[in-house]
């Protein structure tokens, strides 16, 4: 069998090794054997060799002999040792090991470990220091390089004698590597952030050279660009009494006129200051990172690394585009103080005839950049927006705020204002439109919230809550205003009254209510609705939530708790007299109940939209509430309303009750005689039931029908289902405490003519429902017991007194369960048998 080869693959290292030895044999033989003669001197050539060889075999085998044993007594002597270690360490579980290994163990080599940790931590912060310190080095010399050569005097005329390829890397290219070397620096920076957050000091010493090569940096960079912009003619000249005649007006694009050289130069230049400002946005988002999770530190010289917290999701290329048409437009602004619709259509139009240039010249610039999730279109469309809330902040809406505030003119102030914003709302509608045309429509609205937000001419209102009150108090007294007429026209709440007969389907449908009609609420009601919601509507214009909320809050709030405070003083102010509800107080307090119950309807649709629960959320992580009882939105004027409807059903009732009970006096008075007028026309006694009503409870029955007739006809279904149970239970109460409970003494024929009474009463209410005598569970019971006949009556009163479970058991089984056994006996005790 044969041996198994252990000869390595050879690589190409063991090539060059063979090459070289190769060429060490060639020289070797060429030195001796140089001619054909040469090999004469082999057999001394060889001797040579071999006494060379053992002489180095000789000198190996010494050193083995006088080395390796001193090595390896070293190595025995160690290996005892640790073995010795090891044995005391295992073989002594039983019992404690020696103090000194015990510690060696647990002193000595935790100690050592740590040092050993220490050194390697030393060795790694000055590995870093050292790469750092060359980077920043680098970058200084590049900043400085820089400076050097960017003179706008110099970039201008280098543009204008059209430079050579060769001229590009001292403008453009010794950014690109200012920028290449910073990125190597913030790639190190953000690994030690990540890693070794405690090396602050080394992050503070870094972080204040860097910020002082930036502070050369960006402003030349921006300067270069600016150089360029005015090379290729930006900005355009505009006309200003063409922009005003608005007559086939047409701007000239430098964007889309550029060609050639200066296109080529133009870009180069867009994409390194793109290259900083994301390089910098990167180096922001590090630092609060940073900071939020190890406290806000700052640089050696005192400032806050949140220097660039005004970063935002704007261009600066594009800002550059901006700042110098501002510059230019501004003499317009002035001189439209006046008619402000003037400027908002030139900033409309100067943004609409230059987005050519910006989709075709720009996006693909900003596609080259790798700005993930930049559009150049919505960039541009916002720095313009911008450029315009800038104005107004400075010179518009301090003119009216001070005007407002010391009421010069009120109305006029009032009427511009609400001007101005109504111009504010379309140019925000024709922007977000400029912006979103041509965009791909987005699944998720947060994304659009966000979008749509920060392109908002509203964003004016976010630094200056104080000017946001101001419009809600503006747009408050307008609302007061439309509604005043309204409030003081008696047709406003009159309730239309249609009586129908309903069938069953449609009686049971009736309390399915979705509108002012279902309601019965007066007209009123939806030109409140409608005032509020246009205020609404206004109110989501805002970016922001907390705006929207404090917006809402002072206005439409503000306007729905005045309107129901006149409510209630409309209804207070209908007299109510005890014995005297005219029809009319009834109408204006129907009426009233009716707008209450919509109302409530309709903010309680309102605490479902999503805007509102939004907003409630917002309104609940700004008090820092638990989410697990978040209130709803309008929570507080839905439980107004409640209490208002109760309130008004509570008078209603009331009314209606002292008036029957009034009209009840001369009954109740006389009630022992009931039925002495029917056997004074009758020669015999009465069969089941009395021929007519007592004419003494006529009077009130009428009453009491016509009360809940005209309230069937103008209270909403809802409100009357509650009202006329309610009245039911009081007069069952009533009854049952003032004439059953009252010690009268009741003949068989006034039973008899008593319960023909309390049918009529009955029946009013069985055009409510199939049984009423259910919702009169006392006065039905005390009916039973009077019509009770004198066998049944004396069983029970001669049950034996203590046996309180047989007197109940007997009521069970006669169908009484609304009156105890006292209340029965009392009863059958007002009865006679005589005639």
């Amino acid at each position: 069998m044969a041996a198994p080869s252990f000869e390595p693959a050879l690589d190409a290292s063991s090539y060059t090794v063979l090459i070289r030895r190769g060429r060490r044999i060639r020289r070797f033989l060429d030195e001796h054997f140089a001619t054909p003669l040469d090999l004469s001197k082999l057999p001394s050539l060889t001797a040579q060799l071999d006494r060379e060889c053992r002489d180095l075999e000789g000198d190996l085998r010494c050193l083995l002999e006088d080395r390796l044993p001193s090595k390896a007594s070293e190595w025995l002597s160690r290996s005892n040792d640790a073995r010795r270690i090891l044995h005391h360490l295992g073989g002594f579980a039983p019992c404690s090991p020696p103090a000194s290994v015990r510690r060696m163990v647990e002193m000595d080599i935790p100690l050592l470990v740590k040092e050993v940790a220490r050194i390697e931590t030393v060795r790694v912060y000055a590995e870093c220091s050292l790469q750092l310190e060359a980077l920043v080095g680098d970058l200084e010399d590049a900043a400085l390089a820089i400076v050097s050569q960017a003179s706008p005097d110099n970039i201008l005329s280098n543009l204008s004698s059209a430079p050579s390829s060769t001229d590009m890397p001292g403008k453009q290219e010794k950014l690109l590597l200012a920028v290449k070397i910073m990125t190597s620096i913030e790639d190190k920076l953000a690994s030690i952030s990540c890693h070794r957050p405690q090396w602050t000091h080394l992050l503070m010493a870094v972080e204040s050279r860097v910020e002082k090569a930036l502070a050369i940096m960006r402003p030349q960079a921006i300067t270069h660009h600016r150089a360029i912009l005015a090379s290729i003619g930006w900005p355009p000249g505009l006309s200003s009494s063409k922009i005003e005649k608005d007559k086939s007006f047409e701007t000239s694009n430098p964007l889309i006129l550029m060609q050639g050289e200066k296109k080529a130069i133009y870009s180069q230049s867009f994409l390194a200051v793109c290259a900083l400002q994301q390089l910098l946005v990167r180096r922001e988002q590090r630092i609060c990172a940073f900071s939020r999770s190890h406290k806000l530190y700052r640089s050696a010289d005192g400032t806050d690394l949140h220097r660039y917290s005004g970063l935002d999701n704007s261009l600066w290329t594009i800002d550059e585009l901006v700042n110098p048409i501002a510059s230019r437009i501004e003499h317009h602004f002035h001189k439209w103080s006046d008619q402000p619709k003037f400027i908002f259509a030139l900033v409309f139009k100067i943004t609409r005839d230059f987005l050519d240039g910006v989709d075709h010249v720009l996006q693909p610039l900003v596609d080259r950049a790798r700005l993930m999730g930049s559009s150049a279109r919505e960039t541009w469309v916002k720095a313009m927006v911008k450029m315009l809330l800038d104005y107004l902040e400075r010179e518009v809406f301090p003119v009216l705020v001070l005007r407002y505030e010391v009421r010069d003119g009120f109305l006029e102030v009032n009427t511009s204002w609400l001007h101005l914003v109504d111009l504010m709302i379309t140019f925000d509608k024709r922007m977000q439109a400029l912006a979103t045309s041509g965009m791909p429509q987005m699944g998720l609205f947060l994304e659009f919230e966000v979008i749509s937000g920060s392109l908002s001419i509203f964003s004016i209102f976010r630094e200056h809550s104080d000017w946001l009150q101001i419009w809600a108090e503006i747009e408050l007294e307008d609302a007061n205003n439309k509604l005043r007429p309204e409030l003081e026209n008696e047709t406003s709440w009159l309730v239309c009254t249609h009586p129908q007969v309903l069938s069953f389907q449609e009686e049971t449908e009736s309390f399915l209510l979705s509108n002012r009609e279902d309601f019965k609420a007066p007209s009123i009601a939806d030109s409140v609705v409608k005032i509020v919601w246009h205020m609404v509507e206004r109110a989501e214009l805002l970016p922001t939530k907390p705006m929207k909320n404090q917006f809402i809050r002072s206005s439409s709030i503000v306007f729905l708790n005045d309107f129901f405070l006149f409510l209630v003083q409309r209804c207070q102010s209908v007299a109510l007299v005890d014995a005297n509800l005219e029809d009319d107080d009834m109408l204006r307090l129907a009426g009233s109940i009716n707008v209450a119950r919509y109302f409530e309807f309709v903010l309680r649709e309102w605490n479902e939209d999503i805007r509102f629960l939004e907003m409630g959320v917002a309104e609940s992580d700004y008090k820092n509430e638990d989410q697990h009882s978040l209130d709803s939105f309008f929570k507080d004027e839905i439980i107004y309303l409640v209490n208002l409807e109760t309130d008004f059903l509570e008078e209603i009732m009331s009314a209606i009750l002292l008036q029957f009970d009034t009209l009840c006096w001369d009954y109740i008075d006389n009630i022992e005689q009931l039925g002495t007028e029917q056997l004074e026309q009758q020669d015999s006694v009465l069969d089941e039931q009395c021929p007519c009503v007592s004419s003494r409870f006529v009077e009130a029955l009428d009453m009491l029908k016509d009360r809940l007739n005209i309230l069937r006809l103008t209270l909403n279904s809802i409100d009357f289902l509650d009202l006329w149970r309610s009245i039911a239970d009081g007069l069952d109460h009533f009854i049952f405490k003032s004439i059953t409970l009252s010690s009268i003494k009741l003949s068989y024929v006034g039973a008899k003519q008593y319960k023909t009474d309390m049918s009529a009463l009955f029946l009013i209410f069985s055009a409510f429902c199939a049984k009423p005598e259910a919702f009169f569970p006392h006065t039905h019971d005390s009916l039973k017991i009077l019509t009770m006949d004198q066998k049944d009556v004396a069983y029970l009163l001669n049950i034996v007194a203590g046996d309180e479970r047989r007197k109940e058991e007997f009521l069970k089984l006669r169908g009484l369960f609304h009156v105890t056994i006292n209340q029965a006996e009392k009863i059958l005790k007002s009865r006679t048998f005589k005639g």
